[in-house]
């Protein structure tokens, strides 16, 4: 399923997997939030509970959307966190994937600085 992920003046296109936390967060669509940052990563508390998935990860990519359990949180990684390695980007703790952006994810370096965003069906 394709997504847009609206902050500020951005507006970008992702797309959800078949997990099953990626199938709560479509179904609780749109979803509207202010954020926080960690370092190049974006995350907001969304209305799912979810528990860990065997499929987990504690390593991800430029551009993975994650869900971190303990904070019911929806994360954006585009570069490194405080927990990173060099050469690694790691979340605060393994996180389900729940798909990828499509396009060019640095682009969320440049409003770190808004406070709100916005999940929607696309």
């Amino acid at each position: 399923m394709k997504i847009n992920i609206k902050i500020g003046k951005l507006s970008m296109q992702a797309e959800l997997n078949e997990s099953p936390t990626a199938r709560k967060v479509a179904e609780e669509l749109p979803i509207k939030a202010s954020f926080n940052t960690w370092g190049d990563e974006i995350y907001f508390g969304i209305p799912i509970k979810a528990d860990l998935e065997e499929s987990a990860q504690e390593v991800v990519e430029i551009g993975d959307l994650g869900y971190w359990p303990p904070g019911n949180a929806f994360c954006i990684f585009f570069g490194q966190t405080p927990a990173s390695r060099p050469g690694k980007i790691m979340p605060a703790s393994a996180v389900n994937m729940l798909g990828k952006v499509l396009g060019d994810a640095t682009e969320f370096k440049e409003v770190m600085d808004e406070r709100e965003v916005v999940l929607e069906a696309s």
